[in-house]
């Protein structure tokens, strides 16, 4: 203890320090500590998971909103099967998370024996390599310019490395001193960033400086907003509610409807209860959280007491939940090594460097939220799929490099959350939490790569690069353009068969979708897997009251994001449904000559039609909707009934050395017939040494986590398993597990000599069908 002070001086040294604990810190320092580093994740608050803790409440969003079979994997999608399992809190959207979310993600992080937490610890100071430290520079630092229109903070001639952050310990009257080789900036608010004197911009680039669509035609240094939750519980019976007079009167429904501020559910929620500018987003967070409980209030007072829409709804709703630490959405935006802009997002760059992909819409809020005169642009014209607006914005699935991660700055800092080096009309894709977790787990591998190479990150080598993104592949991860390729792994080199393969016959294996008929109202694209065969037959199930026609055109075959409708029409015709509708069935005559992929089966919108839906339980087999003369999206969850002949044979066993782990290219996985328990056999010319196996199973991925229900698992994840291994001749025990309910699973044995090794599945969460996506062996 320093007796002058009062406060005690704790120093400690990592080869790893992470200042933030949301989703994009923890999910760095978890994989920093699974490679081996001394880890520490100091974070400011009692508990992690930033913004979508019980403290603020914002669920972690992604891809998966937009895209079928987008959901992120790796270690956030680890920890929310986990919270899926454990709580009983249905998702709905802001406002719903609970203290279980918050001790799963404690307990993930305490799981990690090379990680130390540091919770309710602010970073006040920094201390560079030569001994100096950031306070003592404050007057040395360049003014912050504005001559572009947007805010510029140019980087201080200070040191280049940094030794050492300085943190205050809340409630404890103790000083830290945490030393390491490597730092990540996961704040946010990009804290150590700017302490370390990088550069920095704060606000909205211009369309003329830029050139890119989502970009404002003037800049500025407006960003987006803070926001606050609320929660309201059904109590059973009326429950009365008065606001507080300082809370804010609203009367005018215009303001809610008319702008894209809609109430719609009694439960709570609204992402729209945001407020920016005038005030600045970071020094001015305390007057905005208390402007923000006043608009909060106002709010469901208006929704309780005086809309014509709610009233009623919420007659017996109670106020439960109201947040008092804001969530943020955009400050500073530390200059990378890379510059990722809109440009690169709608082109879909291949990086050489890729590390992490997204796929959130460009989802750029009117700065000053509910004191501007309508909220983000695609709620203000009521979400729209067909808007101009709305084709511009839908991006993706894009890769992310890791020069957008690592400051051009300072040589031991990089940076992953919403404060990385990209445009502003960029940051509106890139800044959600499902996207920021992967970013956070892609920078933990890559800076325990460099550290191995005994260099900076931004140093790393191509052949370094390449190794960084095999290992994210086999931790779970996806990256649209890098392809599996693991010297180390056994398995490419064996011959593998299965106890069955169920052929796709059509779309009809799964239950109705909940939507029974959908309106042919629009295009639709129905997407089917094909072997590169012959299609000699299609068929579709058409309800019509009177005959009528629907016109067929086949194109493709492609992969399941080609929303570009650039493929060549393989095939059209009218389909001739009768009065009363039914079955109705062409013949295509198709000879694919060795093209795999998906087929897109267009039917044009015709009045008075309706498809019958089925849940998507082929692989990849779901609808896309035309949204524009030349695009289309996805309609996650549902396929039209149809069927194809001869039947395809795309899930064969073949499939789980062939990655990537989910559906895009084709299925990518294996699913045998309706019967359990079944095997698959992996057989080498001769015999290996094996001493571990590691299956990924394809479930969570066709939807967002928001639609699984509390207490569940997804039907398709295998729950038991065992593996045998073929030794000198006899089929010997290796490995067992019960009652597994993640994607991915890592068995190991004693090292042995092995000509076959053979998995035998015994159950799944509720499919019959057994599923795997991938198998490597390993030594």
């Amino acid at each position: 203890m320093n007796p002058k002070s009062g406060f005690r001086q704790l120093e400690e040294e990592y080869d790893l320090v992470v200042a933030g604990g949301g989703m994009a810190g923890l999910c760095c320092a978890i994989q920093g500590a699974r490679e081996g580093m001394r880890t520490c994740l100091i974070q400011d608050r009692p508990v992690l998971g930033g913004v979508s803790s019980s403290e603020m409440r914002v669920t972690v969003h992604g891809s998966a909103c937009h895209h079928a079979y987008g959901r992120e994997t790796g270690i956030v999608s680890e920890m929310i099967i986990d919270e899926r399992t454990r709580n009983h809190e249905t998702i709905n959207e802001n406002g719903w998370t609970n203290s279980v979310w918050d001790m799963v993600l404690y307990d993930w992080a305490m799981k990690e024996e090379q990680l130390t937490l540091k919770l309710n610890s602010q970073v006040i100071d920094l201390i560079y390599d030569n001994g100096q430290r950031a306070w003592d520079l404050e007057s040395q630092r360049p003014d912050v310019d504005h001559a572009l229109g947007y805010s510029v903070r140019p980087a201080c001639p200070a040191s280049p490395k940094i030794q050492a952050l300085v943190a205050v310990v809340g409630n404890s009257q103790t000083q830290l001193l945490v030393k390491g080789r490597n730092f990540v900036d996961c704040t946010g608010d990009a804290i150590v960033a700017d302490l370390a004197g990088c550069e920095w911009r704060w606000g909205s680039e211009s369309r003329e400086q830029t050139g890119e669509t989502h970009a404002p035609e003037q800049a500025s240094s407006d960003v987006m907003g803070n926001s606050i939750h609320i929660r309201c519980r059904d109590t059973g019976a009326e429950a009365p509610y008065r606001a507080p007079e300082w809370a804010v009167k609203h009367e005018d429904a215009s303001y809610f409807y008319d702008q894209g501020r809609v109430p719609h559910d009694p439960r709570g929620g609204f992402w729209w209860i945001e407020i920016g500018v005038p005030y600045n987003t970071i020094y001015e967070n305390e007057d905005i959280r208390h402007e923000l409980t006043r608009h909060a209030l106002g709010v469901w007072d208006w929704m309780k007491n005086k809309d014509p829409e709610m009233m009623d709804l919420c007659r017996n709703y109670a106020l439960e939940f109201i947040g008092q630490v804001p969530g943020k959405r955009e400050n500073r935006r530390v200059m990378g090594q890379t510059l990722m802009t809109e440009h690169d997002i709608q082109a879909k760059k291949r990086f050489k460097d890729e590390v992490a992909y997204g796929g959130w819409f460009l989802d750029l809020h009117t700065p000053g939220g509910l004191l501007a005169d309508s909220s983000e642009p695609h709620a203000a014209e009521g979400y729209s799929a067909t808007s101009e607006y709305s084709n511009s914005s839908y991006v993706g699935p894009y890769g992310i490099p890791l020069g957008s991660l690592v400051s051009k700055d300072v040589e031991n800092l990089a940076m992953a959350g919403r404060n990385v080096s990209v445009t502003h009309a960029a940051l509106g894709t890139v800044r959600v939490m499902g996207t920021t977790s992967l970013m956070g787990q892609a920078l933990g591998c890559a800076i325990a790569e460099a550290q191995r190479e005994g260099v900076a990150v931004k140093d790393l080598s191509l052949p370094a690069l390449g190794r960084v993104q095999q290992k994210l592949l086999k931790d779970g991860c996806f990256l649209p353009n890098i392809e599996r390729q693991d010297p180390a792994d056994l398995a490419p080199l064996a011959k593998v068969t299965a106890t069955s393969t169920q052929l796709v016959h059509g779309t009809v294996l799964g239950s109705p979708a909940e939507e029974k008929d959908l309106p042919l109202d629009a295009e639709f694209a129905q997407l089917i897997p094909v072997d590169g065969g012959k299609v000699d037959g299609l068929s579709f199930h058409i309800k019509t009251d009177k005959a009528t026609r629907v016109h067929l055109r086949l194109h493709g075959p492609s992969h399941i994001w080609d929303y570009e409708m650039n493929k060549a029409l393989l095939f059209e015709t009218d389909l001739e449904v009768p009065s009363g509708g039914g079955w109705v069935s062409c013949e295509p005559k198709l000879d694919l000559k060795g093209a795999k992929g998906f087929l897109f089966c267009h039917l044009e919108a015709q009045e008075g039609v309706t498809l019958p839906m089925r849940s998507v339980s082929v692989p990849g087999a779901f609808l896309h909707a035309r949204t524009s003369p030349t695009r289309t999206k996805s309609k996650m969850r549902m396929s039209m009934e149809m069927a194809i002949d001869p039947p395809q044979d795309v899930l064969g066993a073949e499939q789980v050395l062939q990655g990537p782990t989910r559906p895009s290219q084709l299925p990518h996985q294996w699913m045998g017939e309706a019967r359990l328990p079944q095997s698959l056999v992996l057989t080498w010319p001769q015999a290996v040494e094996t001493s571990s196996l590691q299956l990924t199973f394809p479930g969570h991925l066709l939807k967002e986590y928001h639609a699984t229900a509390p207490f569940s698992v997804d039907p398709v994840i295998i729950r038991d398993f065992d593996i045998e291994g073929l030794v000198q001749g006899q089929w010997l025990p290796l490995a067992k597990c019960e009652g597994n309910v993640q994607r991915q699973v890592r068995c190991s044995w004693s090292t042995c000599q092995v000509t076959s090794l053979r998995v035998n599945v015994r159950s799944t969460h509720g499919s019959p069908f057994p599923r795997i996506a991938e198998i490597r062996v390993y030594p």
